[in-house]
Order: C-alpha cells, then structure tokens, then sequence
C-alpha cells in the first residue's frame, strides 16, 4: 500500500495593519527629514569661517561707522533687492552713505558700507566671493552661483573695466571657480580696495 501524499497546509493569510495616527513626538521617517541638510561643501564652511572671523576683526570700526551715521539721524542701515543663487530674491545689507553728507562719505571711503553683508554670508545669501549682486539678471548663468561681496573684476581693475568686461569676468568666474580661485580672490581684494580708495 502506497503511502498517502500529505496534504497541503491551507495557504496563510496576512492581515495587513491599520493605519496608526501619526505620533508627533516621533521622530521624523528618513525620506522627509524635519529641516533642510546644511550645506557643508567646502566653500560654505570657508564664507562661514570667514565671516565670522571679519565680523570679529571689524566690529569696533563697524561701530564706530553706525554711530557716526547715526548722528545724521537719516538712519544706519539700507536693504537692497538682489537676486541669489537659482533666483531666489532676498535683500543686501549695507550701510546707509548716500545723502548723509560728510559722515557717508568718510565711511564710504574707508570701505566699510559693505561689510554689513556678512550678514548675508552668515545667512548662506551671499558668499564672500562671487559675481557682484543684482535686482535682476538676463544673465542666467549668474544664478548658477551665490553673489559675492568681491569678486574677479572688482580686483582686476575694480570699477575702471567696461560693462562688458566686467560681464566676462563674472561668467568666467561662474564658469571656472574653484577654492584656489576663491582664496587669491580674498587675498587681493585689500589691496584692490586701497588702490581704489586712493584713487
């Protein structure tokens, strides 16, 4: 007598699990992270070092700038529309030295209007170095790259090149960049802001 196949185990079944109300005190899932990842590339961690480290070396005479405008009781500070990287509009700081009279002028000279806009680096609007801001562009490719507070033309010949010079610059600037570049950039743009300044 033949023995008997054995017969098969009835097929398992799943029940597949209700959906549970979402827990706010849980973390968060790994495809939708609760912030933004922090831009850590290499050029970021330099405009964060460095601005912080200008901030810390020029506060006195940031200062002293701020209340001799203040006098003028005109105001300290002015907010300029720009157009940041992919487009994204957001507004430069700068200090106030048009129509200020005297006080403007000695705080102009002296190259400290600008420095507000390390503010815009600390808050990853701007960069140290890059093609210099706009309120708007028909120059796409200046978008590809955060505006700066130097840049290529402004140590060549600072404001002595034409317009369409200063164009190329910059996009050889957005085209070629690279850390190096960066940092022969920020060691030259003292000098060029003396020799502008004496000019």
């Amino acid at each position: 007598m033949r023995p008997q196949p054995p017969s098969p185990r009835p097929p398992r079944t799943f029940r597949l699990p209700t959906p549970s109300k979402p827990n706010p005190s849980a973390p968060p899932g790994p495809c939708r992270p609760a912030f933004p990842r922090p831009d850590l590339s290499t050029k970021r961690v330099l405009d964060l070092v460095g601005a912080v480290i200008l901030l810390g070396v020029f506060a006195l005479p940031l200062l002293a700038a701020a209340g001799l405008l203040y006098a003028g009781r005109r105001g300290v500070l002015v907010r300029e529309a720009a157009l940041g990287r992919g487009g994204r509009e957001f507004r430069t700081w700068r200090l106030r030295t048009r129509d200020t009279g005297r006080p403007g002028a000695v705080v102009e000279r002296c190259g400290l209007d600008a420095l507000p806009q390390l503010l815009n680096v600390l808050r990853g609007e701007m960069s140290l170095v890059g093609p210099r801001p706009e309120a708007a562009t028909d120059r796409p490719e200046r978008l590809f790259v955060r505006p700066g507070m130097t840049g290529l033309w402004q140590v060549s010949a600072r404001s002595d090149l034409p317009w369409e010079e200063m164009t190329l610059l910059d996009r050889h600037y957005v085209e070629s960049h690279w850390l190096g570049m960066d940092l022969a950039i920020l060691a030259q743009t003292p000098r060029a802001a003396c020799l502008q300044r004496h000019a």
